[in-house]
């Protein structure tokens, strides 16, 4: 039972950080978007496209890394030394990501929460699998 928890939580943290990359890397000079990330204008969204384009690929990677490892677990089996091993570095890379993003202030508390949790869980139900 642990062993799936860790799955469904890796699995929703891989699609977080998709939807993270179609924010950064897609759709960021939509002012919807921007507006999120706390971006003033345009002009601003227009200037930080380059830097954001390429942190959408870097949350990217890390959602392919968590959801090709939860393919390889499924396929070797709950406990496979394989996709357990690429969760854990997925994740833990994940969470390493929001807890330098707390650092750049007070402000990117909320978002790192938000962007750490569900790795967060994920990796502690990796573990305990």
């Amino acid at each position: 039972m642990i062993g799936i928890l860790a799955l469904v939580f890796a699995g929703l943290a891989a699609l977080l950080h998709v939807y993270i990359f179609v924010l950064e890397s897609v759709r960021w000079t939509q002012p919807k978007t921007w507006r999120v990330f706390g971006i003033v204008d345009q002009r601003t969204a227009d200037a930080t496209k380059p830097m954001a384009y390429n942190q959408g690929f870097y949350n990217l990677f890390l959602a392919i890394g968590a959801l090709v490892g939860v393919v390889v677990w499924i396929v070797g089996g709950i406990g496979d030394p394989v996709g357990r091993t690429l969760l854990c570095f997925s994740l833990a890379s994940m969470l390493a990501a929001a807890l330098v993003l707390i650092t750049s202030g007070r402000k990117y508390v909320r978002p790192a929460a938000i962007q750490g949790t569900l790795p967060l869980i994920g990796l502690v139900l990796t573990i305990l699998t």
